[in-house]
């Protein structure tokens, strides 16, 4: 057998689609499907597994295509962030060198690859032409005032010397580089997200076509609670609001805990204090919460008073409490809370039982463990003998009366992070003028471009690097025309990524960020492809920023995406994710120069459903290989005839129909490796076929080759030129299959009881076997003699015989 030339095909396939522009958006979709796979950082050059996320996503635009929908297909690169950077520095470059670098590789890369991108609108967000709206962005978040700026103490990485977002923490380590992050108290511009938390909450429902796993991920990292915020008040006459979801055991305080960060805490002069905090600071959150650790605190010898008996309660600073969750301020129940409990017992604070469980008496004498279900209140003034969940709403009513407290609704959502210290993002468009403050730039002024690499020392230092380079950070007031500084941050390359997806309707508009009449023709994204890991950053990020900018007017939807794909990781032969650490990537690139483009894809789509991890093996490879040079070798000496008419009663044709029918099932599910398979099946069948000079087996590879132009585009096209069809077969329609010659055949099932024959079933061949006894059991005759017998056993032969065994 010989093999097929990929080379030839491919040059041949590739120059048939520049001149057909099939990959062309059209200007006026009068049915349109917008597909996005997540955007590449350009880091390096792709190995296989991006290359199955982009494979992925271009079998579905050829299967659309066929079908007739008029698509959206952009690309683009997330060109800025601390990745870059810290490869340039390691490598004695600049950023933009090393990224555009990157860029123009990969791009070569997709290109031989013949993902079906419309290279017209690509972006890059390292380019003044987009990052010229993000400050447009920031401005009209500052304009609503949803951008804000603050001392408070952030996440810090010491390796990369940057603040980073609490979505950038991953098990209390930096995304990036793994070291363990800590606190740091600096002044940092922030995002109000949590001004959208109750809509992107809510709006979760909508997302019908997101894979659940992601939103319930979303569900609790936005984290609603509902309860009270209590005010309680220090000797001396400081305010400590506490955040709780049990207002019912306010009774039950005996102590308040008071996260390190806090400035009360932070405002205590005892060595003893300051020193625990130092300490605390230095730790991950993650360590601090963590339910292994034994619960730390000190005492700060001050005191609050209880809001309605007017007691002294002891306030506590405690490691365990978190300034990013509430108020930063917990009300210690021992009795009703496992933690409090936990640190009561530690350290000696007594413990009030006010909630009485049903049915059990309960003594804090006696007690191994905190009790935080519901029951009767006790101990509670005016509210004992209430069930505890009405308890919780005349609590709150009782302290609205007296002011000290209100119903409240706070969520785990913090909001973002913005600003980081580091040279190669956006710059943050605001002067700092001590006689006006923080003034905006003018949209007018827009963009703030990045003073040029050679005035700037990437190396980082902990402060940011703008603010050494002297002609971009002094500069003059808009307002009032006086000395005024630049703000030195640059933002967060998430901001890039939260809106870029709009950004494709209208890449070269120098006038607004988008056309709204372009967005109108396109969104929402009717598929998004990419990995699970960004359900609780891009992921989130994105829904908020396309919220906002319907908000403005710009679009008609407020969620950016109808259907969510997450792709499952590629792994190496030993089960290792491939990274380039590691040294056990496989390069697309030499891949397809060994074995071509179609077999690649073969090789990725046939090897496991695409949302599970990929066991990447070389035998999968060439088993790709040997199935394109079988059809091939075997459809090439076939290829002569026109509108060949098939015997419709013959088995190959019913084949060929049923093949039609399963990928066609397949591709709509996205179940690419079983639609391969058919499609295997069918050229065994096709193989086996004696008469090969017949219309029935023209016919028969013809259909054939059709359906295998999603998954192997070079080969189906080079075939179907070679039929004599003068245009591309992504411009044929998608084929349909007959219902008749799909149905399957009758087959008669004899039904015994006890070993004698009682019916006989016509099914269709290979129902299934719950389906058969069922159809047995309603038969009249099987009913007469099973009747008041017990049915012990059931053994089926396949579209053959049933035994039923009753007694």
């Amino acid at each position: 057998m010989s093999r097929y030339n990929f080379k030839e095909i491919e040059e041949f396939s590739q120059e048939r689609w520049k001149k057909a522009k099939i990959y062309k958006t059209p200007e006026n979709p009068e049915k349109k499907f917008y597909l996005l796979e997540m955007f590449a950082y350009p880091s390096g050059d792709m190995h296989i597994g991006h290359t199955r996320n982009y494979v992925i996503g271009d079998t579905v635009w050829r299967y659309k295509k066929m079908q007739g929908y008029d698509l959206l297909h952009p690309f683009g690169w997330d060109a800025f962030g601390l990745p870059a950077e810290q490869a340039a520095i390691k490598r004695g470059e600049s950023p933009k060198k090393w990224t555009y670098g990157n860029i123009a590789t990969s791009r070569n890369t997709l290109k031989r690859l013949q993902i079906s991108y419309d290279w017209d609108r690509e972006i890059i967000t390292a380019e003044p032409e987009y990052y010229r709206w993000n400050q447009w962005l920031f401005l009209k978040l500052f304009e609503k005032g949803l951008v804000y700026r603050k001392k408070s103490f952030v996440n810090w990485c010491d390796s990369c010397k940057t603040v980073l977002a609490n979505e950038q923490v991953i098990g209390g380590e930096c995304w990036r580089c793994g070291t363990s992050v800590r606190k740091k108290e600096m002044e940092q511009w922030f995002i109000r997200i949590t001004a959208y938390a109750e809509r992107l909450l809510n709006d979760i429902d909508k997302l019908e076509g997101w894979p659940e796993n992601v939103k319930i991920m979303q569900r609790n990292w936005i984290g609603r609670s509902e309860g009270a915020e209590i005010d309680f008040y220090t000797e001396d006459g400081y305010k400590l609001p506490v955040f709780t979801t049990r207002p019912d055991t306010l009774f039950g305080v005996t102590f308040i805990s008071i996260a390190p960060e806090h400035p009360y805490a932070r405002g205590i002069d005892k060595e003893e204090v300051k020193k625990y905090i130092d300490n605390a600071l230095m730790m991950s959150e993650i360590e601090r919460q963590s339910e292994e650790r034994e619960k730390t605190g000190v005492p700060t010898g001050k005191f609050a008073i209880h809001p309605f008996t007017g007691e002294k309660i002891e306030i506590w600073v405690a490691d365990y409490v978190l300034a990013s969750y509430g108020t930063g301020i917990v009300m210690g129940v021992p009795a009703h809370d496992q933690r409090d409990f936990e640190f009561a017992k530690k350290y000696n604070i007594p413990i009030k039982v006010v909630i009485m469980p049903p049915d059990q008496g309960l003594s804090p004498d006696t007690m191994e463990m905190a009790y935080e279900g519901h029951g009767m209140m006790v101990n509670s003034a005016q509210f004992n003998g209430l069930d505890s969940e009405l308890g919780k709403k005349k609590v709150i009513e009782a302290l609205e009366k007296v002011g000290k407290g209100r119903g409240k609704v706070t969520y785990r959502l913090r909001d973002w992070l913005i600003s980081r210290q580091r040279y190669w993002g956006t710059p943050i468009p605001v002067v700092h003028c001590e006689k006006c403050g923080i003034v905006p730039v003018p949209e007018e002024q827009l963009p703030v471009l990045l003073p040029p690499e050679e005035e700037v020392n990437f190396i980082p230092t902990g402060r940011s690097p703008l603010e050494d380079a002297r002609d971009f950070y002094h500069t003059k007031c808009p307002k009032c025309g006086g000395p005024a500084h630049r703000d030195a941050d640059t933002m967060d390359t998430f901001v890039d990524s939260s809106w870029y997806h709009l950004r494709y309707f209208d890449p070269h508009n120098d006038k607004e960020i988008f056309s709204k009449e372009e967005a109108r023709k396109w969104h929402p994204i009717d598929l998004y492809i990419g990995g699970v890991e960004h359900a609780t950053g891009h992921l989130i990020y994105f829904r908020f920023m396309t919220k906002f900018l319907y908000d403005l007017g710009y679009l008609d939807s407020d969620e950016p995406a109808l259907a969510l794909f997450n792709q499952g990781m590629v792994m190496d032969e030993k089960g290792e994710v491939m990274s380039k650490s590691k040294e056990n990537v496989v390069s697309p690139i030499g891949l397809i120069e060994r074995v071509g483009v179609d077999a690649t894809r073969i090789a990725i789509l046939f090897a496991a459903p695409p949302e599970r991890d990929l066991l990447w093996s070389e035998k999968g490879v060439k088993g790709a290989e040997r199935f394109l040079s079988r059809i091939y070798n075997h459809f090439m000496p076939y290829i002569d005839k026109k509108n060949p008419e098939p015997d419709k009663k013959d088995p190959l044709y019913r084949g060929i129909e049923k093949t039609k029918k399963i990928v066609t099932e397949d591709l709509e599910h996205m179940r690419f490796n079983t639609g391969i398979a058919a499609l295997m099946e069918m050229l065994n069948q096709i193989t086996a076929y004696p008469s090969r000079d017949s219309e029935t087996y023209v016919y028969v590879i013809q259909e054939f080759t059709k359906i295998l132009a999603p998954f192997a585009p070079h080969l189906a096209e080079f075939l179907y030129a070679k039929f004599g069809e003068k245009q591309s077969i992504f411009l044929e329609a998608w084929p349909s299959y007959h219902e008749d010659a799909v149905k399957e055949e009758i087959v008669t099932v004899v039904v015994q009881v006890n070993g004698k024959v009682r019916a006989r079933l016509e099914i269709e061949r290979n129902t299934s076997e719950e389906e058969v006894i069922k159809s047995a059991l309603s038969h009249e005759n099987v009913k007469r003699h099973i009747d008041g017998k017990e049915i012990r056993k059931t053994i089926y032969i396949k579209n053959k015989i049933l035994n039923i065994v009753a007694r």
